[in-house]
């Protein structure tokens, strides 16, 4: 290859691009779920400004990273895949079910819930679930026989 040649671009195989997408879904609804829980919060008067601040400050932080590492790791790089599969796949998916899932093993009823949700709850809800489908889904593609092939190949 000459000085001017420029290498060849890999073109990611359809489960990582496709994976990529799902994981900036996954952040929109991340965003929006924040919207409008600092909305919540604030019309009920339940929060301090510099708690709202923090937590602002956190997810920022949270959702600009992952913008950044699903960018590498549609250009290939194992360690973010690896990053996103342990970091928001994991973990991140245990702190969004962890309030539910605690709620039924103390007793709470599913139906109750429902019940008493107003409009809000139920768009959060909506929100919720692409999420953390999103994120699910995001996972298993990134770990495809294509995509494993893909990042083996643009390894150093």
């Amino acid at each position: 290859m000459s000085a001017t040649t420029a290498p060849a671009t890999v073109t990611p195989p359809q489960a990582v691009r496709t994976a990529h997408t799902l994981w900036l879904t996954a952040v929109a609804a991340g965003a929006f779920e924040t919207a409008l829980a600092v909305g919540r919060m604030a019309a009920d008067g339940t929060a301090s400004v510099s708690g709202i601040g923090i937590g602002l400050a956190v997810r920022l932080t949270v959702f600009t990273a992952a913008v950044l590492i699903a960018r590498r790791m549609r250009a290939g790089a194992g360690w973010a895949r690896t990053t996103l599969a342990v970091g928001l796949g994991i973990l991140g998916t245990a702190s969004m079910v962890a309030e539910p899932l605690g709620h039924l093993l103390d007793g709470g009823s599913i139906s109750a819930a429902l019940g008493r949700a107003d409009a809000l709850d139920w768009l959060f809800g909506a929100s919720r679930t692409i999420h953390v489908a999103a994120v699910l889904t995001a996972v298993a593609l990134m770990f495809r026989p294509a995509a494993n092939g893909y990042f083996r190949k643009r390894q150093p």
